[in-house]
């Protein structure tokens, strides 16, 4: 699996350390350094199942920056796309990337769920 993150979020950190205790292997992937390019990231969203607009990083400074709330509805996927795949920041994250799976931003019982953990 593989595991995109921003090292300075403490939400990330917080995933992480979920992680290492239940014991589950990942690679890290730093998003800021190493972020998705607009193939891969339609890639993610199709496996995800989720909507486009979950992809967004909506409490980063980039979104308020650039009035993404209010742009979002009027793009397309594909514009939606090309600009997540501009920056890092504006990806939601932490992401955990497994072959048939994708999950966007942490939530400890979904995690729980996807990775069959009691």
């Amino acid at each position: 699996m593989t595991f995109l993150c921003y090292e300075r979020c403490s939400t990330c950190k917080k995933a992480k350390a979920f992680l290492e205790a239940a014991g589950v292997a990942f690679d890290v992937r730093d998003i800021k350094n190493e972020h998705p390019d607009q193939q891969e990231l339609e890639i993610l969203w199709k496996k995800s199942g989720l909507p486009l607009r979950r992809f967004f990083n909506t409490s980063g400074q980039l979104y308020r920056e650039q009035n993404l709330k209010e742009r979002l509805p009027q793009m397309t996927q594909e514009e939606q796309l090309k600009l997540l795949a501009s920056d890092g920041m504006l990806v939601k994250r932490p992401m955990l990337i497994g072959e048939d799976f994708v999950l966007v931003g942490f939530k400890e019982d979904e995690w729980k769920k996807k990775l069959e953990m009691q």
